[in-house]
């Protein structure tokens, strides 16, 4: 796929940084299981680049596998999912499958003794997240989460390390807009079939939930308002092109976010994503994927607090940590990438926030 298709289809969003192993070859081994979604390439760029040795791919469409193989050459087709789960020598298993299946399968990844990682969002209800956790519980495997637009984004990651120096003061507020474009005809059929996607809060909110916990440090946060609508796509009745929440978390930091599919031809990548961060002492505004009539690339954050004001440009700057910290976090059964209770708060939020606004919808 070409660059400006990858910047104008969030679905095939795929961040490539610098090598940066924390593993030497072999050290490391990893599958690729089920590739319904394009962010499976963003997976396991992130873990290659880290060091991980790609050992094997499957799908069960061979012109998806035929496809990924064009960017890891290096991968093995394996006739089934459990061919990978057989292997010995494989320590993590990434997919991208449509979201209902992706409980089901992380809990047989764990099961075989293997650590787990997912596209966002991992589950789409309640009871699929608590058979993960007594799964990751009874088995002491990893269940991660691919929450791309904070750990794939460096002006995000940098906005997580300015907050820990004390730059902006204690954290207060967070504001989340993650527009994306439809695209429509590129979309295969689930995406339009809410028991598969699981609603929009629950999809792409997920990523939403993750930078308001990442951004204040809370352990658990409660809804307040949820809203899901199907304003302009009468032909797609299964699809939710809107939605907004907003939550309080146990730390009393508040969050208002807003997913939708209306991003226009006339920007010139896939969604015009930022993040407002306020503090008691400053604010941050992250412009993650362009700089709306200024420039054309992404990763810019504005820091605004005591000291004065500063704008950072730090897309090739920051670097992607969080795959080599989750590699050696499976090595060494550390949590420095991110704790497992996070991974999972995340998505009971963006779930507990589709349910609610389930209950209250117009008519």
């Amino acid at each position: 796929m070409s660059t400006d298709q990858k910047q104008s289809d969030g679905m095939m969003y795929a961040p490539k940084g610098k090598p940066a192993p924390v593993v030497t070859p072999g050290a490391f081994v990893i599958a690729a299981a089920a590739l319904d979604h394009g962010h499976i390439y963003g997976q396991c760029n992130g873990l290659v680049e880290a060091g991980a040795t790609l050992k094997w791919v499957y799908d069960p469409d061979p012109r998806k596998v035929e496809g990924f193989r064009k960017s890891f050459p290096q991968a093995q087709v394996a006739r089934s999912v459990e061919e990978i789960l057989d292997d010995k020598a494989v320590h993590l298993v990434a997919a991208a499958s449509v979201p209902s299946e992706r409980g089901p399968l992380g809990v047989r990844v764990m099961q075989a003794g293997k650590d787990y990682f997912s596209d966002k969002s991992p589950f789409t209800t309640l009871a699929q997240l608590e058979d993960a956790r007594h799964t990751a519980a009874a088995t002491g495997r990893k269940y991660m989460v691919y929450y791309g637009e904070r750990l794939h984004v460096e002006c995000a990651m940098h906005a997580g390390d300015l907050i820990q120096q004390g730059a902006i003061g204690r954290v207060v507020q967070v504001i989340g807009l993650g527009p994306h474009r439809l695209n429509a005809p590129s979309r295969p059929a689930w995406f339009f079939d809410k028991q598969k996607y699981g609603g929009i809060l629950c999809d792409i909110g997920s990523h939403q939930c993750e930078q308001f916990l990442a951004y204040t440090g809370a352990k658990d946060a409660r809804v307040l308002s949820a809203r899901v609508e199907n304003f302009q796509h009468p032909e797609y009745p299964g699809l939710e092109d809107f939605g907004e929440a907003t939550l309080v978390a146990d730390n009393g930091a508040s969050f208002y976010f807003r997913v939708d599919w209306f991003t226009p031809k006339g920007l010139a990548t896939w969604g015009d994503g930022r993040t407002i961060i306020l503090g008691t002492d400053g604010y941050i505004e992250l412009r993650k994927y362009i700089d709306v009539a200024r420039a054309q690339t992404g990763d810019h954050l504005y820091l605004v607090n005591q000291q004065g004001t500063e704008h950072m440009e730090l897309a090739g700057k920051v670097g992607y940590r969080f795959f080599g910290e989750l590699i050696l976090d499976c090595v060494h059964r550390t949590e420095r990438a991110m704790t497992q209770a996070h991974a999972f708060k995340a998505a009971e939020l963006s779930m507990l926030a589709q349910e609610w606004a389930d209950a209250h919808r117009r008519g």
